[in-house]
């Protein structure tokens, strides 16, 4: 179960988010939580040493505050670096069970979720690390488990159920299948009902073999569904979310092939840029 929570902040009303999360998983499992701020030190060495000076001393009231008024065991660091590799190289030193983040910056006309330091952060990640999107008020209730019905992404459930964060919260699995022949130059000729009876039969398969999968996963008493690649997989998985009124969306970052961590353009770093909910993010590395 976790009993170490790391929690990356910049010291902003986003990443207020993410400590509000932290705290109350924390007390959920009764977890120690270490509040990390990154310096970036590329700058004049006064203007560093001062900044570095307020974070220490916002960390320390911030952890004042969760020891005596939430009861939470907590610690602080202020590093120097740049800020996702910074968080990146604490983490790999402390291994905490959880990596807490605030929500990435949104434009308004532009997202630019790649290049973040969100995104740096869970692409280079050895540990889970949740994304905090929504305002925390309770404890998480329906949680969407997201599967390509790959080894890897059992055992990112798995890995999932190891962290404790299920408890007695309802659980939805979902699998987008697609139709690969409509893909194709070749059923241009299809008319609409043998289309539909196509998409219908590729249904049928990823029902069975969805089936299967559940049936071998860490999470008993899930509800499976599917929903067909009409779309795209991150339109299906948001959607998805929003029918079963999910809080938190659970992702591998890695797919079928297991060779590449999440690219440019993956359904992960879409899912990841455009939810409105929570997301978890389990690395090969806790899902092997």
């Amino acid at each position: 179960m976790m009993k170490h929570i790391m929690v990356a902040t910049d010291l902003s009303e986003r990443s207020d988010r993410a400590l509000r999360r932290a705290t109350l998983l924390a007390r959920q499992w009764d977890a120690d939580i270490t509040l990390v701020n990154a310096v970036d030190e590329d700058r004049p060495r006064r203007i560093v040493e001062e900044e570095r000076r307020e974070a220490l001393s916002l960390l320390q009231d911030m952890a004042a505050t969760l020891r005596n008024i939430d009861g939470v065991r907590c610690k602080v660091e202020v590093v120097l670096g740049e800020p996702s590799q910074a968080i990146i190289q604490v983490a790999a030193a402390m291994a905490p069970d959880l990596l807490v983040i605030g929500p990435h910056r949104r434009q308004l006309f532009r997202d630019i979720f790649i290049g973040t330091t969100a995104e740096r952060t869970i692409r280079a990640a050895s540990c889970p690390v949740l994304m905090v999107n929504a305002a925390p008020a309770a404890p998480y209730r329906h949680v969407l488990l997201t599967t390509d019905l790959s080894d890897g992404s059992r055992a990112a459930i798995a890995a999932y159920a190891g962290l404790g964060i299920a408890g007695t919260v309802a659980h939805s699995i979902l699998h987008v299948f697609d139709a690969p022949l409509l893909g194709l130059a070749l059923p241009a000729a299809m008319d609409e009902r043998d289309r539909r009876l196509y998409i219908e039969e590729e249904g049928q398969k990823a029902a069975l073999a969805l089936e299967t999968f559940c049936a071998s996963t860490a999470v008993g008493s899930a509800k499976c569904f599917l929903r067909y690649e009409q779309t795209t997989a991150k339109h299906e998985i948001l959607s998805g979310a929003a029918d079963v009124h999910a809080d938190l969306i659970v992702l591998a970052t890695h797919g079928k092939s297991g060779l590449q961590k999440l690219l440019l353009g993956s359904v992960t770093e879409q899912v990841l840029r455009d939810a409105a909910v929570d997301v978890l993010a389990i690395p090969p590395a806790t899902a092997i």
